[in-house]
């Protein structure tokens, strides 16, 4: 018989939750344990696994509860005027650089939280992709000239190199690269940039 588990929407699944947050952020995803997560929620030691039945539960919960959070701003950006900018603004966040930090470092012990962050990037990278393809489209910017998965992975791959550092207090370079990248999607967007338009060749 299943061993039963506390209900989703708990008041103190969240507090357990934003125990295990707090541990995480402040000392890393190794002090993350049951008694260290029922001591810093003042709960006791049995109620975490009666809602999480092992660490990776609760790991998975947490990671899933701050990519839901990013999702739901991905979803908002693609339906912005300048979804281009809105689109990096998302990527290159610097909000929860030390929860990236230390999942992406997770990942490489636990494979069930590898599989979560896999999953959640290929859902936030379709929704991206065919934003940036139908804006390069609206723009009449040929995808021969600027192709958008290598425009989106440039993107995501710089604001993944920003919010790393930054997780590691390291922020060398990061104005320039902020001010290039977003000075090159004003370009695309305002149509400027003629040597990339059709309608400039024609």
């Amino acid at each position: 018989m299943a061993r039963r588990t506390g209900s989703a929407d708990s008041a103190t699944r969240a507090l357990l939750l934003d125990a295990a947050e707090r541990l995480l952020l402040d000392e890393g995803y190794a002090a993350v344990t049951s008694r260290r997560v029922s001591a810093e929620a003042g709960v006791k030691p049995p109620l975490v696994h009666y809602y999480f039945r092992t660490m990776d539960d609760l790991f998975v919960a947490l990671y899933r509860r701050g990519a839901d959070a990013g999702l739901a701003r991905a979803r908002a950006a693609v339906t912005e005027e300048r979804p281009l900018e809105a689109v990096w603004q998302v990527l290159a966040d610097p909000r929860g650089a030390k929860f990236t930090l230390e999942f992406v470092a997770l990942a490489n012990h636990r494979k069930a939280i590898r599989a979560e962050i896999a999953r959640d990037a290929d859902q936030v990278r379709e929704l991206q992709l065919a934003a940036v393809r139908a804006e390069l489209q609206r723009l009449g910017i040929s995808e021969d000239d600027v192709p958008p998965p290598v425009l989106l992975l440039v993107l995501a791959g710089v604001g993944q190199v920003l919010r790393i550092e930054q997780g590691l207090g390291v922020t060398g370079g990061h104005e320039e690269a902020v001010a290039f990248v977003e000075r090159t999607l004003r370009e695309l967007s305002d149509g400027r940039d003629a040597g990339l338009r059709r309608t400039s060749r024609r």
